[in-house]
């Protein structure tokens, strides 16, 4: 064990992310044990435990410690639940999940991003993370979940994200304009959902969800 990085991950979440409110043992307990460091871009390594973003390819980046915490903290997840991961990115994330959660999708419409993040969940012992190379905003899939979270911000909420999660299930997604973005979670009942505002943040947008241009005469 390398102490150094142990005493890094230590303070990433004591001074980092539960001063956030991120409180719940089962989610600081996976933030703790899923290794980030395997997951940032070699030549950012250093910078892996740090309060910062760190870029990926295609215009993307590895969110802050912090908003990760709180991301999964909204969904509430129960260890029997299946969860929808929409933007795969370091694959960081969909390995907190699966600490999580029963199953978990991991959706990118970048192949690369997908392939690398099934490597290194493998080789960590991941088993029940499925990776699926496609595009959100045209994804079909073959069941419904009973969480999902969008690790992309969207200018307009996609409808269609809500008719893939079972009754009470739950979506999180970051939507609006930046750099003034709100997270917010929305429950599925009979009666339609419920909605519930999170945070302010500021990310890169999901392909295909960013604004829609203004053009002027």
């Amino acid at each position: 064990m390398n102490i150094d990085i142990e005493a890094a991950r230590h303070a990433m979440i004591e001074q980092q992310i539960r001063p956030w409110e991120v409180l719940d043992p089962r989610v600081l307990d996976a933030l703790a044990a899923v290794p980030r460091e395997e997951f940032v871009p070699a030549r950012y390594r250093k910078l892996a435990f740090a309060d910062l973003s760190i870029p990926l390819e295609h215009g993307q980046c590895m969110l802050k410690p912090v908003l990760e915490g709180r991301l999964l903290h909204s969904l509430e997840l129960d260890p029997r639940e299946s969860v929808l991961e929409i933007g795969t990115g370091s694959g960081f994330f969909a390995a907190c999940l699966a600490r999580l959660a029963r199953a978990v999708t991991s959706l990118d419409i970048h192949a690369d991003f997908g392939q690398r993040a099934a490597s290194r969940c493998s080789a960590l012992g991941y088993g029940n993370i499925e990776f699926t190379h496609a595009d959100a905003l045209d994804f079909r899939p073959s069941r419904s979940f009973d969480a999902i979270c969008v690790t992309a911000a969207v200018a307009d909420r996609p409808e269609r994200f809500l008719d893939w999660l079972r009754p009470g299930g739950r979506l999180v997604i970051v939507q609006g304009l930046s750099p003034a973005q709100e997270a917010i979670r929305l429950t599925r009942s009979e009666h339609g959902c419920q909605r519930e505002s999170l945070f302010d943040t500021d990310i890169p947008y999901l392909h295909g969800a960013e604004p829609k241009p203004l053009f002027s005469l």
